[in-house]
């Protein structure tokens, strides 16, 4: 295999900022497949919508594959993060401006303005971009697509064509090739093919709710609304079964698996959003804050999240439910003494037993918990049958799903990608992630070791920490890291020139070790070392 040689006499920019010959080419290929959707956008009608649907896929990905090997395998193995603060498109510059905007436009007419897209109302045939999508969807799941299953294939496609660029990128390493595998599966299987296959098998006399068998609560909020229940017990056993496979994800998979490995087993292994960030994302990756004032605001938002997606659902659930204890065991008030005894139990097992590793935290996890039972105390007085509080309860419902659902994890999350990084939704607007990440910090035998005598401050770790952690502050102290942020994506390590780094699932004892820096002069160095 032949290599390129590089000429360049520049030390700030040693690799050339424009793109080869093949990467140009590349790059008009994949252009073609997404000029074919755009025209489907503006009413094209195409004479055979299968032929051209599989044209623009199979274009977008050609492109992508052929600009990932001319980028990275005609180059050794090693870090490639070369040159990103060089490029428009990774600096903020104009081209990053057009991206962001135009992901966000995308976002704001699929979420709010579906029938631009061509989504056919009232029972009206489908046009436009959503009809080009009918044959794969009649394939798939047997009915006419929608905008979701638009959104659905543009998806996995991408994670798919931008996971392979990724894994040659980072090919030198084994934990971000077999995690990249992971999360290409997840979202191919469990998100999209599975789902979509369930719906097919449904009739007039059976029907199976959808399901995305990866999101576990608060991602999914919906899933214990009245109709979603509704549907799982009129499925029968298997609507049962995916029922109870969704309140132990909450209670007993989630905690085990987050004890064993921390967040990232879902975060940076199953997620779909989280696979998103780390394969299209990845360019945008060094863009994330590092400064103490965004770290502030990622702990009261996180915080608040919390609170809200906890207080949203048990809203949603205490509305639907009867008051008369003869006909139902589980009533309003019982829902809701259930639930404060529960939030009281972990909050004083937190406070007692883990206060030192909550540390700063424990503070605003009182606030927290207190914001959370005046609340609930609230609900018991002031609301009826129709309505929680003063609000309408099919309208709190519709909120809820519009600011978690929309706004923070479309819209903002992949919108913001080249402005404020990859992990934008993951780091300040994901319930999942926050709870993840207070087990992570409580319980959990994950961490990130460090070998401090080896660092040479480089700052690659924390400049490549789509979470904002400064990582190097860590490795200088020859610390772990502990922090509920961080998702194991393990690239901190990745593009360490010493090998400082490493992800170890070790027990508990000594994970935290947050000590000063000690000075010669400071300790008895002989002393110190004989204690240990």
């Amino acid at each position: 295999m032949s290599y390129k040689t590089n000429n360049s006499m520049s030390l700030a920019s040693p690799d050339s900022k424009s793109l080869s010959t093949k990467q140009k080419i590349s790059v008009g290929v994949g252009m073609l497949g997404l000029f074919i959707l755009i025209l489907a956008y503006f009413n094209i009608d195409f004479p055979n919508r299968a032929l051209f649907l599989t044209a623009s896929l199979v274009l977008m990905t050609i492109g992508t594959v052929l600009f990932a090997n001319d980028a990275y395998l005609t180059k050794h193995e090693g870090i490639k993060n070369d040159g990103v603060w060089f490029k428009s498109i990774t600096s903020r510059g104009l081209w990053a401006w057009v991206t962001g905007i135009a992901l966000t436009l995308f976002y704001i007419v699929l979420y709010f303005k579906a029938a631009w897209f061509g989504l056919g109302e009232d029972g009206k045939a489908n046009t436009g971009l959503v009809a080009l999508f009918d044959p794969l969807s009649y394939l798939l799941n047997g009915g006419p697509a929608s905008q979701w299953f638009v959104y659905g294939t543009l998806y996995t496609v991408a994670i798919l064509i931008f996971g392979y660029k990724f894994i040659l990128k980072y090919r030198h390493n084994k934990y971000e090739r077999l995690r990249t595998f992971s999360v290409m599966f997840f979202q191919l299987a469990f998100a999209f093919l599975i789902p979509e296959f369930m719906a097919r098998l449904n009739s007039d006399s059976f029907k199976l709710p959808y399901y995305d068998l990866k999101n576990i609560w608060p991602l999914n909020y919906y899933n214990f609304e009245k109709y979603r229940v509704d549907e799982f017990i009129s499925a029968g056993d298997i609507g049962i079964a995916l029922l109870l496979f969704g309140v132990l994800s909450i209670f007993v998979i989630t905690p085990i698996l987050t004890y064993k490995y921390g967040k990232r087993w879902y975060c940076s292994w199953v997620c779909g959003c989280g696979g998103l960030a780390e394969t299209a994302g990845d360019p945008f990756r060094h863009l994330s804050d590092k400064s103490m004032f965004a770290w502030r605001v990622e702990r009261w938002v996180v915080h608040s999240v919390v609170v809200f997606v906890t207080l949203m659902t048990t809203a949603v659930i205490y509305s639907y439910l009867g008051t008369d204890s003869s006909k139902y065991w589980l009533t309003k008030d019982v829902f809701l003494i259930g639930v404060t005894i529960l939030l009281t139990v972990v909050f004083l097992w937190a406070i007692i037993f883990k206060r030192e590793q909550l540390a700063k935290d424990a503070k605003l996890g009182a606030i927290g918990y207190f914001v959370i039972i005046i609340t609930l105390i609230g609900m018991h007085f002031f609301s009826d049958t129709k309505h929680v509080f003063w609000f309408d309860a099919t309208s709190l419902k519709k909120t809820y799903g519009f600011l978690i659902g929309a706004v923070f994890s479309g819209v903002i999350g992949v919108g913001f990608y080249p402005i404020f990084g990859s992990r934008v939704w993951c780091r300040f607007g994901c319930p999942m992630a926050a709870i993840l990440g207070f087990q992570q910090r409580l319980f959990s035998r994950f961490r990130i070791t460090t070998n401090g005598g080896q660092c040479i401050s480089c700052g690659n770790c924390s400049t490549y920490c789509e979470m904002g952690i400064d990582v190097r502050a860590y490795a200088q102290k020859g610390e772990n890291i502990v922090r509920s942020s961080c998702v194991g994506c393990g690239i901190c390590s990745a593009v360490c020139p010493r090998g400082v780094l490493k992800l170890e699932n070790d027990t508990m004892k000594g994970r935290i070790n947050s000590n000063d820096i000690l000075l010669g002069n400071d300790v008895d160095l002989m002393d110190l070392v004989n204690q240990k």
